[in-house]
């Protein structure tokens, strides 16, 4: 006996969902953008806008590194907080007054 339409679809489905590329959903790993910068988190690591890649501190919903040489604002301490659901990081630089910059991810999630 062959499967029902029904079951092969199902099997189809589930075979989709099985090999699907993660899209870092509830976690501030991902692209990051913000005007014409950009950012890209992979756990530990970091590329930064002057797309040099190092290394910070990771939380899953929280990301600190120092700036490195060469970039603008070298030696400087960032810190990032992830709010509004997974869309949207608040970054802010150490020492820095007033709001924080508001980076959002380059290609929604969601």
């Amino acid at each position: 006996m062959s499967p029902s339409p029904r079951a092969l679809a199902i099997a189809a489905c589930s075979a989709v969902a099985v090999f699907a590329t993660p899209a870092y959903a509830d976690a501030i790993d991902g692209d990051w953008c913000a005007g014409a910068s950009h950012l890209l988190i992979e756990g530990g690591r970091i590329t930064t806008p002057g797309r040099n890649v190092v290394q910070g501190e990771y939380n899953r919903y929280r990301y600190k590194y120092v700036v490195p040489a060469g970039e603008p604002g070298a030696g400087t301490e960032i810190n990032m907080v992830m709010i509004r659901g997974q869309e949207m990081v608040h970054l802010t630089r150490a020492g820095q007054a007033g709001e924080p910059e508001v980076w959002r991810r380059c290609k929604p999630i969601s």
